[in-house]
């Protein structure tokens, strides 16, 4: 333990509304992993009254930045990407107070990368790249190609990060240096949308037919978390109850289009169910089941 994390233990030590500590450093000076700073400190707290997210301070000449979030923060930042440098500084950082054990456990479990871990982010990085690509389509018919382009380049880093998640890696920053080992396919299509002497809408089309032959073939994998939902009961689930499960409330995903798609590909079925409203008409409730019900 060096001297600056002796100096953050002693100062934590005593204080019972952390949890656990751990201090970040890279080899490089104003490194983006730490925002510039010399040291990150990320301290996870018992509870959110004691929650003073960012403070900034020079000590001995080092900058640090200490950061402090609550666990539920910490796991959402993980599984949702709000914060694409945490996988790093859990991994890389040293833990120098960890009192239950948590941010140890936190990274066994990065490092194992569990089936239920994997299926999260899969579903994540499917709807944002479904959204993405279904705008760009839009955009290139209307002939908008350089928000065509914005859209399925967006598209194409969430394809690489389904790649990266599928063979059992965490996304890093770095995602197309990452991706090069992994799937040079994707990486290829990378280089032709950016690079190519074709056309903009030529690169831009090339991209979406590859999405289209590729990616949507995976909807039944990427969307398992959500398909399982819906096939573990025999009765019809509705938007909202589907958002609030506890398995995709932390998700923080908007999962309309996705509902959608995998109505149009047979995957679930929409049921209506007959609603009285206050202007004494029937509607029809859209709710989504299993196929096989």
């Amino acid at each position: 333990m060096n001297s600056l994390s002796l100096n953050v233990y002693e100062k934590y030590a005593d204080d019972p509304s952390v949890r656990s500590v751990l201090v970040v450093q890279t080899a490089s000076t104003f490194s983006p992993l730490i925002d510039g700073f010399d040291y990150l400190i990320l301290a996870i707290a018992n509870n959110e009254e004691h929650i003073n997210p960012i403070s900034h301070y020079i000590k001995e000449d080092i900058t640090i930045q200490e950061r402090r979030i609550h666990s539920s923060g910490l796991e959402r930042w993980i599984v949702f990407g709000e914060n694409r440098s945490i996988i790093q500084w859990i991994l890389q950082g040293e833990i120098c107070l960890d009192r239950d054990g948590y941010l140890e456990e936190v990274r066994q479990r990065l490092l194992e990368f569990p089936e239920d871990m994997r299926q999260q982010k899969l579903f994540i990085e499917f709807t944002l790249f479904l959204r993405n690509y279904l705008q760009a389509k839009q955009y290139s018919k209307e002939e908008h190609f350089l928000d065509a382009y914005t859209s399925i380049l967006e598209a194409l880093l969430h394809w690489a990060r389904i790649a990266i998640i599928e063979a059992g890696t965490h996304p890093e920053m770095t995602v197309w240096r990452q991706l090069r080992k992994i799937n040079p396919g994707i990486h290829k299509l990378y280089e032709e949308l950016t690079l190519s002497g074709e056309t903009l809408e030529q690169r831009v089309q090339l991209v979406i037919l590859a999405c289209e032959f590729n990616v949507m073939s995976k909807m039944p994998d990427c969307c398992s978390i959500l398909i399982n939902i819906i096939e573990s009961r025999a009765e019809s689930f509705s938007p909202t109850e589907l958002m609030q499960h506890p398995s995709l409330i932390q998700l923080n995903v908007d999962m309309a289009l996705v509902l959608k798609k995998l109505v149009v590909r047979g995957l679930i079925r929409e049921t209506l169910v007959f609603i009285n409203e206050s202007t004494n008409q029937e509607a029809l409730e859209v709710r989504y089941s299993s196929v096989t019900v």
